[in-house]
């Protein structure tokens, strides 16, 4: 009996230093500082094909931080095609609108605003993006009327300090169709 309890020992033993030799190792791992980021959009469409009613898509701008280090003063861009049929609405307030007005969590539009192609955006009381955290402009609107052809696709770019010159989207928004009246000249 003696013996085995001296060979429990002696495994403890062996165990414990086994144990804090791979804590050791562990320790000594350094995860490099890695900053990656992805954007896309999700949508939802309601597309007319009557001649007077507009058609309309509703979409989300995400943001998911994939690294392991913040990613600091996002803002993004969302890009119509220029001339093209399509309006877009969302629920941002414009860089002048008082302080109150900003409450945390909405969206800033800081661009000019009469332009009807671009959209720069950043949110308001946020100025960072946590690792494996989702920044998300939600419900904005695109419509359009069905009356004209239309085609165009719906860019976003993602900014912030560590991507300058910005990452794109990966999946941008394509509208595509013909009017009922082009449709007539085709058959």
């Amino acid at each position: 009996m003696n013996h085995v309890e001296e060979k429990i020992n002696e495994l403890k033993k062996q165990t414990d230093f086994y144990i804090q030799e791979i804590k050791q190792k562990v320790e000594k791992i350094m995860v490099p500082d890695q900053v990656s980021v992805i954007s896309y959009f999700t949508a939802s469409f309601n597309i007319s094909y009557i001649l007077d009613d507009e058609s309309i898509c509703l979409g989300t701008y995400h943001i998911r931080n994939l690294g392991n280090q913040p990613i600091t003063n996002p803002s993004i861009l969302i890009k119509l095609p220029e001339n093209s049929p399509f309006s877009f609405s969302g629920r941002y307030v414009n860089e002048h609108f008082a302080t109150e007005l900003k409450a945390t969590g909405s969206w800033e539009r800081f661009n000019d605003q009469s332009s009807k192609d671009e959209f720069w955006l950043k949110p308001v009381g946020k100025t960072a993006i946590e690792p494996n955290e989702t920044l998300s402009f939600s419900n904005f609107q695109i419509k359009w009327a069905h009356n004209l052809s239309y085609s165009g696709s719906i860019m976003g770019v993602t900014y912030c300090d560590q991507f300058k010159e910005g990452i794109t989207v990966l999946n941008p928004i394509n509208l595509n169709g013909i009017s009922p009246a082009q449709e007539d000249i085709y058959e």
